[in-house]
C-alpha cells in the first residue's frame, strides 16, 4: 500500500509563487504516475500536472507556462512549482499516485492554495 504526504499550500498574493510537495511511501513499485488535480466547490476536478516514473510530464491546459513539476527519486517525492499565481488558481490541490497496473489510485489529503483577488 502506498501512502502520500502533501505539503506546501498556503496564501500568497497574485503574482507570487508556491511549491507543493508530495512524498510517496510504501510499496511504490517501478512503474507509476504521480501528479496533482485541483478542485474548488464550484468547478470540476482539473488536472494540474503529472509525471511518470520515466520523467514524462504532462500539464493541464493553460498551466504549462506557469507551473513546473519535478521530482527527487531519492526521496520518492514530486514537486509542483507554481509561479505567477492568479486568483483562478485558488483551489484544493490533491496529489495522486497511479500504480499503472489497473489498481486504484491513491490520493493525498489535499492542500489548499489561496490567491486573493
Amino acid at each position: 500500500q502506498v501512502q502520500l504526504g502533501e505539503s506546501g499550500g498556503g496564501l500568497v498574493q497574485p503574482g507570487g509563487s508556491l511549491r507543493l510537495s508530495c512524498a510517496a511511501s510504501g510499496s511504490i513499485g517501478s512503474h507509476y504516475v504521480m501528479g496533482w488535480y485541483r478542485q474548488t466547490p464550484t468547478t470540476e476536478s482539473e488536472l494540474v500536472a503529472m509525471m511518470s516514473d520515466s520523467g514524462s510530464t504532462h500539464y493541464g491546459s493553460r498551466l504549462r507556462s506557469r507551473f513546473t513539476m519535478s521530482r527527487d527519486n531519492s526521496k520518492n517525492t514530486v514537486y509542483l512549482q507554481m509561479n505567477n499565481l492568479e486568483p483562478g488558481d485558488s483551489a484544493i490541490y490533491f496529489c495522486f499516485f497511479d500504480p499503472s497496473d489497473g489498481s486504484r489510485w491513491i490520493w493525498g489529503q489535499g492542500t489548499q492554495v489561496v490567491i486573493p483577488s
